[in-house]
């Protein structure tokens, strides 16, 4: 009898967790999920914006198979009957439940969350979800605002609650009627944030007092960064505070007090996020059902906080793609625990110092379009076969390899032996996590962080290894959807060892020979 699925995906969610070893950050609850897991620090996805990753990796093929690029085409219609993750385990016996944000709402998903094909009942969304960009906020002068920053009193929102409330609870009493029923089910919890705006409880800002936020490390536009891999972070733009201080395009910068606003509310945002998180881990603990789920927590793509100049997702760095990916499999991650034993106890932020560290970090290169895989090989089911090159006909198979061996093996013999059984995933013996970006022209304009396909007229294709990240940027037809490779626009290569945050572009002063 296979186990349950517990599948946690936050929106704009990098790796600001103390398990990823961040100073400031206060993520108690996250942290003892990694405590009890395998934790890979090197887990990329594969386009940071919401819709194509979420497309991407709920049907393990990558956004050239897709041909979701931006929100507005289903891939059923517009590229192949793709099954999905969910589909698969409901086809395989499983109830699936989906609750918040799982796909991207609207046409990309058919205005259903793709149900019936991939949800036994129709997805729950909460009531307040529709607030979440009315004027909320409440500023200095005491008016209501649209702003990015937007520390609230809970008591008076829409309904007294705020949208990832409402989805811890339905959750909740979801887990509480399938410990009734013996069937396997297949949870998905998509929380909002730290998905802009920042809104969450005010409360949350006392945990990180203003004085102790820096900024980032790199707050500048890099001078060798070609104009095509900048995102101008329109949506930011558009906040009623940012509109307010009149920031240049395309490149600002934004001022330096209002930057340490951001990024304080984007860790008040997570350590809001942490408290959800907390809650439904414990509620599994509740009905009894801690060691007979398997727990996956990643987010759909990161989210730059100042970094190169920049802000939001939209581009090719690591802070865009690089996410939180973490595995709990009782009795493989973790010994089994005695009835009655708590593996999750509620931690409370506001007094909970953490210290926990992960069980096990595996340093191995890997991509989300890997997780449709890797999760039916944790489930018992038989692992759906490999795409051939071209499979918009094929229904059921997958872009990305399972990654079931790097859970199990010993972090010592892993180290040794590099698998590369599977040539989509390997150059040279080496991991590799693709990535791609999609912009509308060579220069920042108003269009570049979201272009529409028609407008898409280049191409920026990624590949991330442990020693470097490589990205050319090249001729694109969204008539034909074909990239030309012979066209290259521009290029960047940064070494991650002397130059982690990716400042340096040494594109121009190496030959690339080497690397292809």
């Amino acid at each position: 009898d296979g186990m349950n699925v517990l599948f946690i995906i936050v929106d704009d969610l990098r790796p600001v967790l103390g398990c990823y070893r961040d100073k400031l950050v206060k993520s108690p609850n996250i942290d003892q999920l990694a405590s009890q897991s395998v934790v890979f620090t090197n887990a990329y996805a594969q386009q940071a914006v919401c819709a194509p990753s979420r497309v991407s990796f709920l049907t393990g093929r990558r956004p050239d198979t897709t041909r979701l690029y931006d929100f507005y085409s289903y891939w059923r219609v517009h590229a192949g009957n793709y099954s999905t993750m969910p589909q698969y385990f409901k086809e395989n016996g499983y109830v699936t439940l989906s609750v918040g944000k799982v796909f991207h709402p609207g046409v990309s998903s058919n205005y259903s969350d793709d149900y019936p094909y991939s949800w036994s009942i129709p997805p729950f969304h909460p009531s307040t979800e529709k607030h979440e960009n009315d004027k909320t906020c409440r500023g200095k002068d005491g008016k209501l605002y649209a702003n990015l920053v937007c520390p609230v009193d809970v008591s008076e929102m829409p309904s007294g609650t705020l949208p990832d409330i409402q989805s811890t609870e339905e959750a909740i009493r979801l887990l509480n009627v399938m410990k009734t029923k013996h069937q396997k089910f297949f949870l998905a919890v998509g929380y909002h944030k730290p998905h802009i705006p920042l809104r969450y409880p005010q409360e949350f800002l006392k945990l990180y007092p203003l004085e102790n936020i820096t900024l980032a490390p790199d707050p500048w536009v890099p001078e060798k960064l070609p104009s095509v891999a900048y995102n101008p972070w329109t949506d930011i733009r558009q906040r009623d505070d940012v509109q307010a201080l009149n920031v240049s395009f395309p490149y600002g910068p934004l001022p330096d007090d209002f930057q340490r606003q951001i990024r304080q509310s984007y860790y008040a945002a997570v350590s809001y996020l942490d408290v959800q998180v907390g809650l439904l881990l414990n509620a599994l603990d509740d009905v009894g059902l801690s060691n007979s789920t398997i727990v996956v927590f990643t987010a759909d793509h990161g989210w730059s906080l100042g970094e190169h100049g920049e802000w939001a997702k939209y581009s090719n760095f690591d802070v865009a793609t690089r996410v939180p990916l973490m595995f709990y499999v009782p009795g493989m991650t973790t010994s089994f625990v005695s009835q009655g034993e708590r593996v999750f106890p509620y931690l409370d932020p506001f007094s909970h110092v953490s210290g926990l560290v992960p069980q096990r970090q595996s340093k191995k290169v890997v991509e989300l379009v890997s997780l449709f895989s890797t999760l039916a090989e944790l489930a018992g089911l038989q692992v759906p076969p490999v795409c051939p090159e071209t499979s918009f006909h094929v229904a059921l198979c997958t872009e990305g390899a399972s990654i079931v061996r790097y859970l199990n093996a010993s972090e010592n013999a892993e180290e040794e032996k590099d698998e590369c059984d599977d040539s989509y995933r390997c150059f040279n013996e080496e991991l590799v996590a693709f990535s791609q970006y999609p912009r509308p022209a060579d220069t920042p304009q108003w269009n570049s962080d979201k272009p529409k396909l028609k407008d898409i007229r280049i191409m920026g294709y990624s590949m991330r290894t442990v020693d470097y990240r490589y990205t050319v940027w090249v001729q694109f037809n969204p008539n034909n959807f074909s990239a030309n490779f012979e066209d290259v626009h521009a290029g960047e290569l940064y070494m991650v060892e002397t130059d982690p945050n990716q400042d340096y572009n040494i594109y121009n002063n190496t030959s690339h020979g080497y690397l292809l």
